[in-house]
C-alpha cells in the first residue's frame, strides 16, 4: 500500500458545529510582506498578515521594527485584547511570527525565543482583573504538573511566565495540532482503533497524573488535546474505490505519531475548592454537572469517553446546545437515567422531569428538529459497531464503564488503563510516540 509522506496540513475551509476556540495553528498562512512593503496590520485592530515557521527570519526585518527594541505603547483593544504586530518584540526575548488562536481568555501567539533559539506559543491573557487572576491559578498548576509529569511527555510544559503591560503572558513548548482540528481538516474522517487505543491510553496517564495530585481538568475535550508533531501520512481510504477521485478525496491523514500532550489548565480546580458552578464544554459535559449535583474527579472520566467515541466515529456524540435535549441523547444513547439522580436535581434542573420520575421528553421538546436529533442516535453498542471493526466488544465495555450515569460507579482513570481494551491487542499497535 503506497503511503505519501506530508509535513504541513492544506488548509480546508470546513465547519460542522460552533466551537469555543478554533485553533488556527495548522492553517497554510499567505507570505509576509516585503521589506519594501507597507507595515503588517495590528492585529486586534485589523486582521493581521499571517506569518509562519518558514517566514522566521524576514519578520526580523520589518522597516521600523528594531531588532530588540520594545514596540510603542497601545492601548488594547475594546475586550482587553493585546494589540500587536507580526514581527515585534514581546519584551526583549521574544519575536513574535504568527497568531495561533483566540478565545475568552486572550490569544496564543507563535514566537521566537530569542534566547534558547527556539519556537514557543505564547498565551497572552486580556487585561482583565477576573482573567488575570484565573491565569495566575494556571501556573500555579502548570508548575505543579511539570514537578511530578517526569520527561513531560504527558502534559504540556510551561517554559516561562510574565506580566507585561499589565498582561500576563505564560510561555508554552510549541506543538502541533488539536486532534479536533486533525479531524476537521480531514472531513471528519475517524481514527482507526488502534491509533484511538494508543491517544485514549496517553490521555487516561495524562489525567491519572492530575488526579493523583488532586486536580481536575474540568474542560477535556479535542480541542485540548494536542498533537506533538504536525506531520502525517495520505493513505487510501477503503471507503472509496481507489482513484475514484480526482480531488484526492479517497485518501485519508493520519498522523505520523501518536504522541500527544494536554493543555489548557485555565479551568482546572484543586479537590478542595467549591464545585458549586457548571463546567466542561457542552458537548463533553457529564450528567451530573447538568442536573446540579455534586460534580468530582469523575466529570473527567465522562469526557474522555465522549472523547473516544468522537475519535472512532469522527463526530461529537451529544450535538447539542440545550439540558433536555442533551439529558434526552444521553437516554437514547445508555439508556434510562437513574431515579435517584433525577430526585436530587436541583431546582434549575427540576424542569427537565415530570413529576420527578421520567424525563420530559419528547413532550417538552423545543422542536421537531429537536426530537428528530435524538431519535436518530443508535444506542451505544451499535454506534461503535458502526465505526469499529476489531476490538469492539472491549471498547463498548469500557465504554459502558466510563458514561456510567452514576459518578461514583464510574471507572477511574488508573482502573481505565488496566482494562481489557488497553490490554488484550497491545502487540497491534503500530504507531511511534
Amino acid at each position: 500500500m503506497e503511503t505519501q509522506w506530508v509535513a504541513e496540513y492544506p488548509h480546508a475551509a470546513m465547519e460542522k458545529r460552533p466551537r469555543k476556540r478554533p485553533r488556527l495553528t495548522w492553517d497554510m498562512p499567505p507570505p509576509l510582506p516585503s521589506p519594501k512593503g507597507p507595515l503588517p496590520l495590528y492585529c486586534g485592530l485589523e486582521l493581521m498578515n499571517g506569518s509562519g515557521a518558514n517566514h522566521l527570519f524576514s519578520s526580523y526585518y520589518y522597516p521600523g521594527v528594531s531588532r530588540n527594541a520594545s514596540p510603542p505603547w497601545r492601548g488594547d483593544d475594546k475586550d482587553g485584547h493585546y494589540v500587536f504586530a507580526v514581527g515585534e518584540n514581546l519584551s526583549a526575548r521574544y519575536r513574535i511570527l504568527s497568531k495561533m488562536g483566540e478565545g475568552t481568555f486572550g490569544q496564543v501567539l507563535e514566537c521566537w525565543d530569542l534566547e534558547k533559539k527556539e519556537f514557543v506559543a505564547i498565551k497572552i491573557v486580556r487585561s482583565i482583573h477576573k482573567y488575570r487572576q484565573a491565569a495566575m491559578i494556571e501556573i500555579d498548576v502548570l508548575q505543579k504538573l511539570a514537578k511530578h509529569d517526569v520527561g513531560g511527555t504527558r502534559c504540556v510544559q510551561i517554559r516561562n511566565w510574565f506580566d507585561y503591560r499589565n498582561h500576563i503572558c505564560i510561555v508554552f513548548e510549541k506543538l502541533g495540532p488539536s486532534l479536533y482540528d486533525f479531524l476537521r481538516k480531514n472531513s471528519y474522517r475517524s481514527f482507526p482503533i488502534d491509533l484511538v487505543r494508543e491517544l485514549g491510553r496517553q490521555l487516561l496517564e495524562s489525567v491519572a497524573l492530575m488526579h493523583d495530585l488532586r486536580l481536575i481538568h474540568t474542560d477535556l475535550k479535542p480541542e485540548n488535546i494536542l498533537l506533538v508533531s504536525s506531520e502525517y501520512i495520505k493513505i487510501p481510504d477503503y471507503k472509496f474505490v481507489p482513484g475514484s477521485s480526482k480531488d484526492g478525496s479517497d485518501l485519508k491523514n493520519l498522523p505520523k505519531s501518536s504522541a500527544i500532550k494536554l493543555i489548557d489548565f485555565g479551568s482546572t480546580t484543586f479537590e478542595h475548592q467549591d464545585h458549586n458552578y457548571v463546567v466542561s464544554t457542552r458537548h463533553y459535559r457529564a450528567p451530573e454537572v447538568i442536573l446540579g449535583l455534586d460534580w468530582n474527579y469523575p466529570c473527567d472520566l465522562w469526557s474522555i469517553g465522549c472523547i473516544l467515541i468522537e475519535l472512532c466515529s469522527g463526530e461529537a456524540l451529544f450535538q447539542t446546545h440545550e439540558n433536555l435535549e442533551h439529558l434526552a441523547m444521553m437516554e437514547r444513547v445508555l439508556g434510562p437515567l437513574p431515579q435517584h439522580m433525577m430526585s436530587r436535581a436541583d431546582r434549575r434542573a427540576e424542569k427537565y422531569f415530570r413529576r420527578g420520575v421520567r424525563l420530559d421528553w419528547p413532550e417538552g421538546a423545543t422542536s421537531r428538529e429537536s426530537m428528530r436529533a435524538v431519535w436518530k442516535l443508535p444506542r451505544l453498542q451499535n454506534l461503535v459497531m458502526q465505526h469499529v471493526d476489531h476490538s469492539a466488544g472491549d471498547l463498548i465495555d469500557l465504554l459502558q464503564g466510563l458514561l456510567r450515569y452514576e459518578p461514583s460507579e464510574r471507572l477511574k482513570a488508573r482502573e481505565a488503563l488496566r482494562h481489557s481494551f488497553f490490554t488484550r491487542d497491545a502487540r497491534r499497535l503500530n504507531y511511534p510516540m
